[in-house]
């Protein structure tokens, strides 16, 4: 009963749509109308700005981390259940009941499982992820690098929990990209206003 408890507050806790609240609470916008009309975080930054977009990009870690740690707050025994039902908090987060199941990319509140199973790990991931959105001012590249090199990591540290949530995460976050990948391959993607190839860009046109 216990992890069937986690399971549905997991999903609900993800379901919470941060980008979607802070854009109706404080800009009386619709985040869903504006930029790409996704609710995460990179459309919060470029629809909003910086600290809202940082602001967003923190609740939806901690969703997933709150998800994630449901199980040692109730008292289920067991590392595997922090993973298992921190997917939930994901698959809420992607398909939130409270905006008809279109939601987010996954990746903030994936790595938000992260952090409550293992926070070493988690500045590792979020370090590789920081350096490819400098070099390449492209959130959906370092989304879709990082994700596949992170899973091989879990496989060399033998940690095969987290091998097995690392594939499914990956899976998800790269079904959610789908369109992304598209405009990657067209030389189409957006480019976030930071980094070395949106200062060359910006330069070029100057």
């Amino acid at each position: 009963m216990k992890l069937i408890i986690c399971f549905i507050l997991a999903y609900l806790i993800g379901s919470i749509p941060s980008a979607y609240l802070l854009g109706k609470i404080y800009f009386h916008q619709d985040i869903r109308q504006l930029g790409s009309g996704n609710i995460g975080t990179t459309n919060t930054f470029r629809t909003f700005g910086f600290f809202p977009g940082t602001t967003v990009l923190l609740l939806d870690i901690f969703k997933g981390t709150l998800g994630a740690s449901l199980p040692l707050f109730l008292g289920v025994p067991g590392k595997q259940w922090v993973l298992l039902v921190g997917i939930a908090a994901v698959i809420g987060h992607c398909f939130p009941i409270f905006l008809h199941f279109k939601g987010g990319k996954a990746v903030a509140t994936g790595s938000g499982i992260l952090l409550a199973y293992n926070p070493v790990l988690f500045l590792v991931a979020a370090t590789m992820f920081a350096a490819l959105v400098l070099l390449t001012s492209t959130v959906s590249i370092a989304s879709l690098v990082v994700m596949p090199v992170f899973t091989i990591i879990t496989f060399v540290i033998h940690d095969y929990y987290l091998l097995l949530a690392a594939i499914i995460v990956t899976i998800i976050i790269y079904i959610r990209h789908l369109p992304n990948i598209k405009r990657l391959a067209k030389h189409q993607e957006n480019l976030v206003h930071i980094g070395l190839v949106y200062y060359l860009q910006k330069k070029r046109h100057q």
